[in-house]
């Protein structure tokens, strides 16, 4: 595993972006600042191929960038003051710079949720650079996005990695890659009060065309793993329950604190020090319910690190096992699942997918299936299918495909 690259946070092109959403956000800027921004800047949302739960417990994560985007446009004012409006709210909301840090982390709830993201990476990159914000530029941010919103993409790091690029191009802050994507992980930690890990930021920071990035969450070590999808004649489906979740939520928080109480029973620094092998030990000295999280991640590392082995060794048609193990895991032992994704995964796999499993954080949003191209439509139709026999409201399916990171359009 290499170091990820210190490359140049706002690159001039963005390959895969999707113009229909940075026109968007041109359009708003002018139609509610009446000026025309100094330019554009996006960053992807993200499929988790495996992984889950695991980044905050300093362990192993295989996300990939996604095609979708939100797009960010930026220009300057002379009063000090960040002004932000988007598509998906109806209210602008304005601070200025130098009361940011009275704002974030106590009075964040005096800040629609929505608007916590960007002010909060503003916070939050300020002081990673040690810059007084009273020598900063005042912006104004218009933003648009076409990252599904509750599914499971991380429409969220797609809103903070926009943001930290731009404003780092704006402001002259010198950060690489992985410095913006702490940013982001501050921002929504502290700002938004979400206790998430890195992996979401990451991922949208580093991603590549046609890769993953096997991330070490702990060191922040990131290797670039090639997939083959294209070549193997596989497609990535994602099948979007509607079921919305929010990682502010007590269950997300709950299950951390599990995570915490089983590392500390075992003497150890985080879950990524426990290995399969202690597992009977655990058992002994923790109650079923801490037991069961604490399985679930540390046979989710291993799961991660057997994917990358067959991917190298194999070929992506091979992984298929380890995602619907994935699935049973998160199912079973950390509880995360719900009706509406274990129907979307049990038809998938029924209709011929070499995998399935749900992604993202848990408690509704999306599932996943690798599946032939010549399958797509079958797993689609199988699905929707599925969710009617249910009586589940029609779930979104579309494919993705790996994409590049965060850039100027």
């Amino acid at each position: 595993m290499t170091d990820a690259p210190a490359t140049d946070p706002t690159p001039t092109d963005a390959p895969g972006a999707r113009p229909e959403a940075a026109e968007t956000a041109r359009a708003l800027f002018s139609e509610r600042f009446d000026a025309v921004p100094l330019g554009t800047w996006s960053a992807p949302g993200r499929v988790n191929l495996i992984g889950e739960h695991t980044d905050y417990n300093d362990g192993f994560v295989l996300p990939f960038a996604i095609q979708h985007r939100t797009h960010v446009a930026l220009g300057t004012r002379a009063d000090g003051v960040i002004r932000v409006v988007s598509t998906f709210a109806d209210d602008a909301v304005e601070v200025p710079l130098a009361e940011l840090d009275a704002l974030f982390p106590d009075g964040r709830d005096t800040v629609a949720e929505w608007a916590r993201y960007p002010l909060g990476v503003a916070w939050a990159l300020q002081r990673a650079a040690g810059r007084d914000p009273v020598t900063l530029v005042g912006v104004d941010l218009a933003f648009a996005s076409d990252v599904p919103v509750g599914a499971g993409l991380s429409s969220s790091a797609a809103i903070e990695g926009a943001t930290a690029s731009a404003l780092a191009a704006i402001w002259g802050i010198d950060l690489d890659r992985t410095a913006l994507a702490r940013v982001g992980r501050t921002a929504e930690n502290e700002a938004v009060g979400a206790p998430t890990g890195i992996m979401d930021q990451m991922a949208s920071m580093l991603g590549r065309a046609d890769a993953a990035i096997f991330l070490d969450c702990r060191s922040l070590e990131a290797e670039v793993i090639d997939l083959g999808f294209a070549d193997a004649g596989l497609e990535l489906v994602v099948i979007d329950t509607g079921v919305s979740h929010s990682h502010a939520t007590g269950g997300y928080g709950e299950r951390r604190a599990a995570c915490e109480r089983g590392a500390e029973a075992m003497g150890a620094t985080a879950l990524r020090d426990v290995s399969v092998s202690d597992l009977p030990r655990a058992q002994e000295l923790l109650d079923d319910v801490t037991f069961r999280r604490m399985r679930h991640v540390v046979t989710e590392n291993q799961r991660v690190l057997d994917t990358v082995a067959t991917l190298a060794a194999q070929g992506p048609a091979s992984v298929g096992p380890l995602l619907v193990a994935s699935h049973a895991s998160m199912r079973d032992d950390f509880e995360i699942s719900v009706p509406e994704l274990d129907t979307a995964v049990e038809a998938a796999l029924a209709a011929g997918a070499i995998g399935a499993r749900m992604t993202g954080g848990g408690f509704g949003g999306a599932a996943i299936a690798l599946v032939a191209r010549d399958g797509v439509d079958a797993v689609t139709d199988a699905v929707t299918a599925a969710f009617a026999d249910a009586g589940f409201a029609a779930p979104t399916i579309f494919t993705v495909t790996p994409s590049a990171g965060a850039a100027r359009d």
